[in-house]
């Protein structure tokens, strides 16, 4: 193995040399490690070398060995494309990741270095312009058509949250955390208007964007109000530039009006993660939630240890993850797909860069598995419902309607559904009260 090899050697001569042998000994390390390099990539196998080499840049940058890993990242761009096979697609954003997690570290210890390409860092992270914004709400539209990922949780959560709440409940108040678009609502709304008598139904939607929250309430009131069903909605916005009303703040909660007649469902799909960079924030958070008593609580996260302190063992985890994504990617949609090009560089790109290149508070997508969430909501006194047999075969038509692929697989655990690809799961979706 390249980075065995590399590890090894540097590590161990650095115990039995003087100073000035070891340099040059590492000095010609790294020369062999480029040759090396160079010569993986014209093997017959280049999935599993580039991983390896993905791997060992990611080491070097964790070494502050800038210099062989700015030639590797060089070695790597030319072996990868945005248009190529998905190993090329993968490889393509990784490299971007890397290369901005280097010139990152450059810029911050003053470091002259040629980068491997003209990588825009704002291009690659989240950007409050308006074009940057709207073209990742059209990515993330994209996503929820193309794959069954974001559909998958949102159809479970919705008959979790049908099946909690019985005939009778004559007052329905749903809170959705990062409401998005709502695209996880009408065929809710759909479900409740064919209940007799139709119950009233309000919606609490958060979210960072102001715009964007008040039309999402106008479909939803439209859509309401052409089934006749008695809706309100109610955005609520928190400012991402504001500590004091940020969405790690548990005290966004106080900001929710609760009425004693109405029967509450919360909706954490994708949104508990961003809350892990201060845990004691998040157990407050799910404290706050469990006192607001509500009939069910729907979680969905991606199975996945990205919020691993140590950097290389982040990026092994992350690596490992979206080489499943890109490759499910690659056997449901077209090769000349827009939808999947757009989703793998703006949506996927986009979390890629913030696992790898970010440290600190600023970095969002902290995923973990469903264990760790598991241990930290029972810690805060919430029990697990189990998904119904019917929300089972619901998810199982929706992959074999319109997802028809073997590679997709369901399974239950701990009374919960994960959706994955070939043999690694890639999202949880469960419910508690």
């Amino acid at each position: 193995m390249l980075l065995g090899s590399f590890g090894s050697s540097s590590s161990s001569q650095s115990h039995h040399h003087h100073d000035e042998e070891s340099a040059d000994h590492d000095d010609h390390q790294r020369r062999r490690f480029t040759a090396a390099a160079a010569a993986a990539t014209i093997t017959t196998s280049p999935a599993i070398q580039i991983r390896q080499l993905l791997i060992s840049c990611a080491e070097l940058i964790s070494r502050s060995d800038f210099s062989a890993a700015n030639r590797l990242l060089t070695i790597l761009s030319t072996n990868s494309s945005p248009f190529g096979d998905s190993t090329e697609r993968l490889v393509h954003q990784f490299t971007r990741a890397l290369s901005v997690r280097l010139n990152r570290y450059l810029s911050s210890t003053n470091h002259f270095l040629t980068p491997v390409s003209n990588i825009v860092e704002t291009a690659s992270t989240e950007s409050s312009s308006s074009s940057s914004l709207a073209l990742l709400q059209s990515s993330y539209l994209s996503l929820n058509q193309v794959t069954p990922f974001i559909r998958f949780t949102q159809l479970t959560a919705n008959q979790a949250i049908l099946e909690a709440i019985n005939g009778n409940q004559q007052a329905i108040h749903i809170v959705d955390f990062d409401i998005n678009h709502g695209v996880q609502w009408p065929p809710l709304m759909q479900a409740l208007a064919d209940r007799y008598p139709a119950p009233t139904l309000r919606i609490t939607g958060t979210g960072n964007d102001l715009d964007t929250l008040r039309r999402t309430g106008d479909r939803l009131a439209k859509f309401a109000h052409s089934l006749g069903l008695r809706f309100q909605f109610h955005p609520l916005y928190y400012n991402t530039n504001n500590r004091d009303h940020d969405e790690d703040d548990p005290s966004i909660i106080s900001s929710i009006v609760l009425l004693p007649d109405e029967t509450l469902a919360v909706n954490c799909v994708f949104y508990l993660h961003r809350l892990l960079k201060d845990r004691e924030k998040l157990r407050v958070f799910l404290h706050r939630v469990k006192s607001m008593n509500p009939k069910i609580v729907t979680i969905a996260e991606k199975e996945a240890n990205h919020n691993h302190p140590i950097f290389l063992q982040r990026f092994v985890e992350a690596l490992d993850y979206y080489t499943a994504v890109f490759d499910s990617l690659e056997a449901t949609l077209p090769p000349g797909s827009r939808e999947r090009m757009t989703v793998e560089q703006v949506w996927f790109g986009r979390e890629i860069v913030d696992i790898v290149a970010t440290e600190g508070e600023k970095r969002r997508e902290r995923h973990e598995k469903f264990r760790s969430w598991e241990v930290m909501l029972r810690s805060c006194g919430f029990s697990n419902v189990a998904l119904s047999p019917f929300a089972l075969s619901q998810a199982k038509l929706l992959l074999r309607l319109h997802y028809p692929s073997e590679g997709y697989q369901l399974c239950v655990l701990s009374n919960s559904f994960f959706l994955g690809w070939q043999n690694q799961p890639l999202f949880s979706i469960s419910s508690w009260r």
